[in-house]
């Protein structure tokens, strides 16, 4: 009895599973969306931007930074976006390769990514260290120029105050498309559905898929709440360029990290984005 309940109960988790990675992949990956995320996420940062300058919204649990989504996801969004594509595209290029070279060249994005996040904040913090100053408070009165800083600023107490761009507009945009790119391969994949790696596969899909939601929201959040307007638009500025110059530019080329395995369906993308 207890056998059956648990064969029961697989599989209705299985079904459901099955039905979230029907609807990700019917209504929320189709060509015309990957094509206009980033017009969307501009859409966003732009129009958030605008009632953040001109009608501020009351202070919330969202604005908090220490809310949940933040402290456990947002700071660690590179390591979540991370550790979820690794497993997919090793999977999912081993499945439709069989060829171990081929997953270890795709795996190669995650280091490029990887690379692009440092280079990018630590950039990002070298232009607050110099276009910056120190106060006392916020009030921005009683300059401290003892300290060249932000950690030597704020250590001893102090407000620095620079030109900061958003970390957060450049790394959630950049991680949303990277997500979307990657994710196209289940177009590709016939898994039978007896099989374990079509649990796997569609776990870690819908994962995915949730992620990105989180990354979407909390980017919104990002654009009615943080930072001003032109320090977000050059941080979701920079995310845009990331994911241009790699996806659709670099990877398009033979000596890359390459696109996620091709059939019919992504080679019609990759001619698209071509034209």
């Amino acid at each position: 009895m207890e056998m059956k309940v648990r064969r029961q109960v697989g599989s209705f988790l299985i079904k459901c599973l099955d039905s979230c990675t029907y609807f990700l992949k019917t209504y929320c990956l189709t060509m015309a969306v990957r094509q206009r995320l980033f017009l969307v996420l501009l859409c966003i940062i732009i129009t958030g931007s605008f009632f953040k300058e001109f009608l501020p919204l009351p202070d919330s649990y969202l604005n908090n930074k220490r809310n949940f989504l933040n402290v456990y996801f947002v700071k660690l969004a590179w390591s979540w976006t991370f550790w979820l594509l690794l497993p997919f595209i090793a999977i999912t290029t081993f499945y439709l390769t069989r060829n171990p070279k081929k997953v270890l060249l795709r795996l190669s994005t995650l280091l490029v990514g990887t690379v692009i996040w440092y280079i990018c904040t630590r950039f990002f913090m070298l232009i607050e260290n110099l276009t910056g100053s120190c106060h006392t408070s916020e009030a921005l009165q009683d300059l401290k120029i003892e300290h060249e800083n932000k950690k030597a600023c704020v250590m001893d107490g102090g407000v620095w105050y620079g030109f900061d761009i958003s970390g957060h507009s450049f790394l959630l945009p950049y991680c949303i498309l990277m997500i979307v790119e990657e994710a196209a391969v289940v177009h590709e994949l016939k898994l039978q559905r007896n099989q374990y790696i079509h649990i796997i596969v569609n776990t870690l899909f819908v994962a995915l898929g949730v992620l990105a939601l989180i990354w979407i929201w909390m980017f919104f959040c990002t654009a009615i709440y943080f930072h001003d307007i032109y320090q977000k638009l050059f941080g979701t500025a920079f995310g845009l360029l990331a994911w241009y110059g790699t996806y659709q530019s670099w990877y398009l080329h033979p000596l890359s990290p390459g696109l996620p395995p091709q059939g019919t369906y992504l080679k019609s993308k990759q001619q698209r984005y071509r034209l």
